[in-house]
């Protein structure tokens, strides 16, 4: 039974208990949606209207770029956009669409002090990136600049690799990437412009570089727009030795791509 296994028993057993433990606490503080705060019967999860409106990614997909692809075309499909520009990462998986819930999710996190929504976010992530896991020495959050960290308080990719980690038994390290220049705000920049103002801007610390070399790297992100950001910390822990990366984001914008074309989705009882 390999690690990966032996977590999710784990898990189960701990959500188990948790539900046993917080029968109290939930006469005092009720459960309430992730989404909309509608009544539910646990915590941390979703009403039945709100997950039938956030748009889970599903096969069939890019298997590299995670791109959700309207046709299925066998068990492994590349798409054009991965042939035309091959990533510096192995593989990227993103578990939702960057719209509707999705995106408002991602925007409670980052800038609504909502820290507790990457508990279920992460869950979600595990379940998008189940064939990224496996092998997988650690998690690295992509970093914030220490100004930058200074003033929003937290880094939202570096909770969601938390609660990521502690949900698989991955090692968990925050300081393995740093962003050691300061960058302006991705916001409104075409993707040349994004391209240009992230380069160069991650290093590994030379503290960090014997955990980084000869691994197998999770890089974990809130969103994938352009991937710029990706790529630029991608290319930086491939410099300090790192044996392959791979991108895990919560959502990903995915230019041209209709909720029409998502799959169903049926609730996998990550709650």
């Amino acid at each position: 039974m390999n690690r990966l296994v032996l977590a999710r028993w784990r898990e189960a057993a701990c959500a188990y208990c948790r539900r046993i433990l917080a029968l109290p606490l939930n006469l005092v503080f009720p459960p309430v949606c992730t989404g909309c705060n509608a009544a539910t019967t646990l915590h941390a999860t979703l009403c039945a209207s709100c997950w039938s409106g956030m748009h889970f990614i599903e096969r069939p997909l890019c298997d590299i770029l995670g791109i959700p692809l309207e046709f299925d075309e066998g068990d492994t499909i590349v798409s054009p956009f991965a042939l035309a520009e091959p990533p510096p990462f192995a593989r990227a998986r993103s578990a939702v669409l960057h719209n509707g819930l999705g995106r408002s999710l991602v925007s409670r996190l980052k800038y609504g002090d909502q820290t507790q929504l990457a508990i279920p976010m992460a869950r979600w992530m595990v379940r998008a990136g189940a064939d990224l896991l496996p092998g997988a020495d650690m998690v690295v959050p992509v970093p914030l600049h220490r100004r930058r960290l200074f003033v929003r308080r937290y880094n939202q990719a570096a909770e969601l690799a938390r609660h990521l980690a502690g949900l698989t038994s991955i090692a968990y390290r925050p300081m393995a990437l740093e962003r050691w220049r300061y960058t302006r705000t991705q916001v409104r920049l075409d993707r040349a412009k994004r391209e240009e103002n992230v380069a160069g801007a991650f290093r590994v610390p030379d503290s960090q570089r014997r955990h980084v070399a000869g691994r197998t790297v999770l890089l974990v992100d809130d969103v994938y727009t352009t991937g710029a950001t990706a790529r630029a910390a991608t290319r930086a822990l491939l410099r300090a030795g790192a044996q392959e990366v791979r991108l895990l984001t919560f959502s990903r914008v995915a230019a041209g791509v209709s909720p029409t074309h998502m799959m169903p989705v049926q609730n996998p009882g990550i709650e």
